[in-house]
């Protein structure tokens, strides 16, 4: 619940009893990130102790008309303004890499193509670049999974732990699930929901998708003896190096 205005009311609820219906269990108490300003806050302070961030008080439409990268306007901006401001980070030049676990090595040159990025927004909420790096560091995340659309997303984040002296996790980015426009499923583009009522077989597309091969014998198993498989027989190797999967209507 990092973004307010975005969050359809009940959602977080509805997303724990649907993790629940499916037997995908969590450890430990329930983190929401409405309740984490302070840290982020208290991570933002160090930045600027030691001078990497900058207030930004470009427009949307100046913003729009670069068609690139951020320009450093801003720059020498280091108080704040009595004006609403973006704060921004400063990247150096610098090529940051890792070894994702599916995709193989990516990198990125973080001067020219990522830009000095927002870390908290002229509304004053916490950007999400920042919020996860705080947030994996405080649960002491070893692993990371997501969707492959937050790929280029990791350099970023790589560069905040450094900065802020945190382990670096493990990552792995899954394909997404795309609908005949190439569009990622969600809630933006009006995806239907899922529905838990149907966990096993949504559970046994899912494993096919990401390239396992449960067997024929699964068929009409419930939740957790398909979880059960799936744990002894997850195979990372067999996910595929893709970007984006299409989604399956028949």
């Amino acid at each position: 619940d990092l973004d307010p205005p975005r969050e359809p009311p009940g959602a977080s609820d509805t997303i724990l009893r649907q993790l629940d219906a499916l037997r995908l269990h969590w450890d430990g108490e329930v983190l929401y990130q409405s309740q984490r300003h302070g840290a982020y806050q208290e991570a933002l302070a160090s930045l600027e102790s030691m001078d990497h961030i900058f207030y930004c008080r470009c427009s949307r439409k100046r913003l729009r008309e670069l068609h690139a990268v951020y320009d450093g306007h801003c720059r020498l901006r280091r108080e704040p303004v009595a004006v609403k401001t973006a704060v921004r980070l400063q990247v150096a030049p610098l090529s940051l890499g890792f070894d994702d676990r599916i995709q193989g090595w990516f990198q990125q040159q973080l001067d020219t193509e990522v830009g000095d990025f927002v870390i908290k927004r002229k509304d004053g909420l916490f950007a999400y670049q920042l919020a996860v790096v705080v947030d994996d560091a405080f649960q002491k995340i070893t692993d990371i999974v997501r969707g492959y659309d937050l790929l280029d997303s990791t350099p970023r984040q790589l560069y905040l732990q450094r900065l802020l002296e945190y382990p670096t996790p493990r990552y792995a980015h899954i394909p997404i699930i795309v609908n005949s426009r190439g569009q990622k499923l969600s809630k933006q583009r009006f995806a239907a929901a899922i529905d838990v009522d149907d966990g096993p077989q949504l559970l046994l597309e899912a494993l096919r998708f990401l390239g396992q091969r449960p067997p024929s014998d699964l068929r009409g198993a419930d939740c957790a003896t398909l979880l059960d498989w799936a744990t002894e027989n997850w195979d990372i190797q067999a996910v595929p190096k893709l970007a984006n999967i299409p989604e399956i209507t028949s």
